[in-house]
């Protein structure tokens, strides 16, 4: 019984890619609807999604540069299970709109290898901008090394994740390749085969292995030990190596950060003062890891950050300094070396729930509350990181606007 199960399941699998692969006959994005989306997510590495609302302007615009570049992609990529690029009518298929988080239109999401890209596609709107963007998704993320010794010269500033395989046609090989592509803008990934990695594992074992920043921090080499041809498991404890608890934040990744909604403690530092990253990641990892669900710790590079510096009153020449970012206000932490004092960090964010930042900055520490009405107060420095925040000048339509 469970092989004709399973053979049933494969033939409803081939029926829905050679269903895709007619839409794409017909020309422009494949409709998704609840019937065919989650199969859809499952059997293809890209799927490019346009979630659209008919009555919506600037959908109707989109519609056909989507469908076109929809064609040029099928072109570019023809075999089965690479890429879809699809649309969803969020009128007709309120489930998947609402499992999706979708509240504008248009609004461009990104699935590989059926997990959510965390950003939202925001690019220019025009055929060859999609097709770029595909292409670029589509790229090999994997960088094979011949020796051993090739793996002494990798930037000691990134994580990694090192593979030793016998061969690339192994199925555990094509798992490393997909978690690689899911990953691939939070770790560094390298390969190895045949002869020049024998030594590293067993015939027919292959291993993984996570390569920590040890210029920032005082991590470890750590070894695969789940099931390799288990691309979910080994997904999972890929992620978890690659996305630290203190992460960089940088241009390019804070609205990224600033969409996930948690107020910033960040390490502004010296662009080449390893040793406080190095500490602070080690005080927030043994001391703060309770505290995860509602702050997001980062470092950032006050040369590169110089704009929140000024707005706290501070320059590079003061750095290092750690500061908290609301999203309405920054507070400044009163001296980097407290951080070195078990509970300190810990009282500055418990300060921050309470709301006693916010008043000490107001009124200073223990003053009576009619000194409080006498004292003129001025507003704490704004958020800056705030500002990093999707632009609200978006074409597309909230549906409560209508």
């Amino acid at each position: 019984m469970c092989e004709i199960h399973r053979r049933i399941l494969l033939l409803l699998h081939t029926l829905l890619v050679l269903c895709v692969q007619l839409r794409h006959v017909e020309g422009g994005a494949v409709p998704l609807t609840s019937e065919n989306l989650d199969m859809t997510l499952a059997s293809n590495e890209l799927v490019f999604i346009n979630f659209y609302a008919e009555w919506c302007r600037f959908s109707n615009i989109l519609a056909p540069i989507f469908d076109e570049a929809a064609d040029a992609v099928n072109k570019e990529f023809p075999d089965a299970g690479r890429v879809v690029m699809g649309k969803v009518d969020c009128d007709k298929e309120n489930s998947v709109a609402t499992r999706f988080h979708i509240t504008k239109y248009p609004t461009l999401k990104v699935i590989r290898n059926g997990q959510p890209m965390k950003r939202e596609y925001r690019g220019q709107r025009s055929v060859e901008a999609f097709s770029e963007f595909v292409r670029k998704q589509m790229e090999d993320p994997i960088k094979e090394f011949h020796t051993l010794k090739d793996l002494e010269h990798l930037d000691s500033k990134k994580r990694i994740i090192i593979g030793y395989f016998d061969r690339r046609d192994m199925p555990e090989y094509n798992n490393f390749r997909r978690v690689a592509t899911n990953m691939k803008e939070d770790c560094q990934f390298h390969v190895g085969f045949g002869d020049s990695v024998s030594q590293m594992h067993p015939p027919g074992h292959p291993i993984v292995v996570f390569r920590p920043d040890v210029a920032l921090s005082n991590e470890n080499d750590e070894t695969y030990t789940g099931k390799m041809n288990n691309f979910d498991e080994m997904n999972i404890w890929v992620q978890e190596k690659c996305v630290p608890l203190v992460r960089e934040i940088t241009f390019e990744n804070a609205e990224e950060l600033t969409e996930e909604g948690l107020p910033f403690l960040i390490l502004f530092h010296a662009t080449d003062d390893t040793d406080i990253i190095k500490d602070f990641k080690t005080i927030v990892e043994t001391q703060l890891i309770s505290e995860k669900q509602n702050i997001n710790f980062l470092v950032a590079d006050g040369k590169r950050f110089a704009h929140p510096l000024h707005h706290l009153g501070k320059s590079q020449s003061d750095l290092p300094l750690i500061a908290i970012d609301s999203f309405r206000h920054m507070y400044l932490f009163d001296n980097v070396k407290d951080m070195y004092i078990p509970g300190k960090l810990k009282q500055f964010l418990e300060d921050l729930y309470s709301g006693k930042l916010h008043r000490e900055f107001h009124y200073g520490p223990e003053t009576t509350p009619e000194e409080n009405e006498i004292k003129k107060s001025t507003q704490p420095p704004e958020s800056t990181f705030k500002k990093l925040a999707p632009s609200k000048n978006r074409y597309t339509l909230l549906r409560d606007e209508l």
